[in-house]
């Protein structure tokens, strides 16, 4: 089997207007995952943001992406209805596959394939620990993971979380705060899944 090619979308926000950011990620947050994609040597990658024509999934390039990795968080209402269309196609029709990262429930793609509004969730960002508990330890996703995976400081996300009752729950994180919440999950959507 050929390597999965991997097309990692970023809205390339925070990057341009946040020097803090852009010193974290020089090669902008897409970069940061394409090269991790890289290394591991199973993957073809490319990247595409927001500010390139067809905000960079024109010209063929959905035709040529197995996986789309889509990070979103500020500019959700700034994508083309017409790329959301093409991107819902390609999953749907064709099978691609769909990550969404970070805040993209808020995505028009994510809403669409839902078929309604991601809801809010409850949210705040103080620096609490995170673990990520794995839910379903036969999911391809969990792979290689131990039971846990324990982050020291990252902002809180809670239910409840608007979402249609997932196809599979891979992941549910648990905030010292005392919130839980729906962290990794996955919808069949057509031929195609999005986690």
């Amino acid at each position: 089997m050929g390597k999965i090619s991997v097309t990692v979308w970023n809205e390339n926000i925070h990057e341009a207007e946040m020097p803090e950011v852009a010193a974290i990620y020089p090669d902008g947050i897409h970069g940061c995952i394409a090269k991790f994609l890289e290394a591991d040597g199973g993957f073809d990658v490319r990247t595409a943001t927001l500010q390139e024509q067809d905000h960079g999934l024109g010209g063929g390039v959905l035709e040529k992406t197995d996986v789309l990795m889509w990070w979103g968080h500020a500019a959700h209402g700034e994508v083309s209805d017409a790329v959301v269309e093409d991107v819902y196609k390609r999953v749907v029709y064709h099978g691609m596959g769909l990550v969404v990262l970070h805040s993209g429930h808020a995505s028009k793609i994510f809403q669409k394939l839902c078929g309604s509004p991601a809801g809010d969730l409850k949210w705040r960002e103080i620096g609490e620990k995170e673990i990520i508990w794995i839910i379903d330890r036969t999911h391809e996703i969990a792979e290689g993971i131990d039971d846990k995976i324990v982050i020291p400081r990252e902002e809180m996300y809670g239910e409840p979380f608007g979402i249609p009752a997932p196809d599979e729950l891979v992941f549910v994180s648990w905030f010292e705060g005392g919130e839980v919440v729906r962290s990794g999950f996955c919808y069949k959507r057509g031929k195609g899944r999005i986690f």
